[in-house]
């Protein structure tokens, strides 16, 4: 069994498909790039997995169950958007997770964030946009989750700072679990994807690994992204 399934999967915002006949699985143990331009539909399949919407039709599981309980105790959720609170502290933060989180390890976030050499003592108002996605991104990776969901994770940061993001990401996930990373800049994250979903106007259009992927097209995912999605 996949350790996340789609069978049908319909989103309706009011007349319009955001999501239109998803099917898909992705089992435990892959990075997989959910790749597509802005409005396709990949912002929706995350929420719907990490249980912030509901489906219209069709299902969705992780690890066996529909989102609820079960599965929020199991999925890492980085979305595009911070929501931290300006006026915390990032050692506020580690100590919110750990209260929120029993898979949360405070050694990993510490050990983290020291190598990032970010004071724990700090507001998030006094870091930078950079700094903050960081911040954000170790919070998630240092939980013992099974899936980790990553929308836009290197969107808006310098090429030496997605280098870190990526790498941390590598680093810090079980041979167990599975990452999405959600993107559109495919360049920066082809060499860590072991598979990858393309998707337009919310439906599947190329699902496989990135080695039959190349090995088919004779072209790089970021190629084969660019024809595929050509304006």
């Amino acid at each position: 069994m996949a350790l996340i399934e789609y069978r049908n999967l319909v989103k309706m915002y009011k007349n319009t498909p955001a999501l239109n006949g998803i099917d898909l699985d992705i089992p435990a143990g892959r990075i997989v790039g959910l790749l597509g331009p802005n409005g396709s539909g990949k912002t929706t399949l995350i929420k719907l997995t990490a249980g912030l919407l509901t489906p219209t039709a069709g299902t969705v599981t992780v690890d066996g169950f529909a989102p609820g309980p079960e599965t929020k105790a199991v999925v890492a959720y980085l979305p595009e958007r911070s929501y931290m609170s300006e006026w915390m502290t990032v050692e506020s933060f580690i100590s919110y997770f750990a209260d929120f989180y029993r898979d949360f390890d405070r050694v990993k976030a510490a050990e983290m964030l020291k190598r990032l050499n970010i004071d724990q003592k700090r507001t998030l108002k006094t870091l930078s946009k950079g700094t903050k996605e960081k911040v954000q991104l170790v919070l998630v990776m240092s939980r013992g989750a099974k899936a980790y969901f990553l929308d836009e994770p290197i969107a808006g940061v310098d090429p030496a700072a997605r280098d870190y993001i990526l790498d941390t990401i590598i680093r810090n996930y079980s041979e167990n679990a599975s990452v999405i990373i959600s993107t559109h800049l495919i360049y920066d994250i082809e060499n860590v994807l072991d598979d990858a979903v393309f998707i337009r106007n919310g439906q599947i259009v190329l699902a496989d690994s990135a080695d039959n992927i190349r090995e088919k097209s004779g072209k790089t995912v970021d190629m084969l992204f660019r024809e595929v999605f050509r304006c």
